[in-house]
């Protein structure tokens, strides 16, 4: 009961409704009861509806509007998106417990079973011949949700709910973020003078001289001079 308490004090100002002239509302304690019945027993709402005498488009209201309202409600400080410390801190332990170096997670899809959407065609239907909505998860050494993701279609692969979630994109993203970093220092590195004059550089880390005649001395006449003589040699 303190715990039901608790969670009705977080999430009560989210699902209470405004009281007016023509009906008293469903109290917000009654919706949340409501809702947790759903989640814990997975009862019909025709069996819910039943119970707490209303109608059974109310309970099927009541059910996903009480459900956002408690993620939204308990997120931040049950399941915070990682920063970079608390990665580390994840290999870190998956290091020391399994043995199992640069890991920072293990994950996973389930197929949670649903009744196909209408119209919905073959999107939900997995290869196990039932349909079904996936969970994928990423935990920790101990076994603790870190991400999760819920919803993708039943037919996706591991891979395939992995690349379309916001995880997913997140990391391909940070890749996509490091890699023009990279690049952008490798230019930095192998960036020449702007202005070489005469002289040609095939390589710039190695310089290596694409053609010697090219290099001459502007202030000296020495080395044209002793090109003439060596010509005027061969012609004799």
């Amino acid at each position: 009961m303190e715990q039901f308490e608790s969670l009705l004090g977080r999430v009560g100002p989210r699902i209470s409704r405004i009281h007016t002239n023509y009906r008293e509302p469903i109290s917000s304690r009654e919706r949340l009861a409501i809702c947790l019945r759903y989640l814990a027993t997975g009862d019909s709402y025709t069996t819910i509806a039943s119970s707490y005498r209303m109608g059974i488009s109310t309970v099927a209201d009541i059910v996903p509007d009480v459900s956002k309202a408690i993620w939204d409600s308990l997120v931040d400080e049950f399941l915070p998106v990682p920063k970079v410390a608390d990665w580390h801190e994840i290999a870190l332990g998956i290091q020391e417990r399994w043995n199992f170096s640069n890991c920072v997670g293990a994950i996973d899809g389930k197929h949670v079973v649903i009744q196909a959407p209408h119209n919905s065609g073959s999107q939900y239907f997995n290869y196990k011949g039932t349909y079904s909505v996936v969970l994928l998860a990423v935990v920790d050494a101990r076994y603790l949700f870190r991400v999760v993701d819920v919803g993708a279609f039943g037919r996706n692969s591991d891979g395939g709910t992995l690349a379309a979630s916001t995880f997913g994109e997140a990391l391909r993203e940070e890749s996509k973020l490091k890699t023009e970093g990279t690049k952008g220092q490798r230019t930095q590195r192998t960036k020449g003078p702007e202005n070489t004059g005469n002289l040609k550089v095939k390589n710039t880390e190695d310089l290596r001289l694409e053609n010697t005649r090219d290099l001459r001395l502007e202030d000296s006449g020495e080395p044209k001079a002793r090109e003439h003589r060596n010509q005027g040699a061969r012609e004799h």
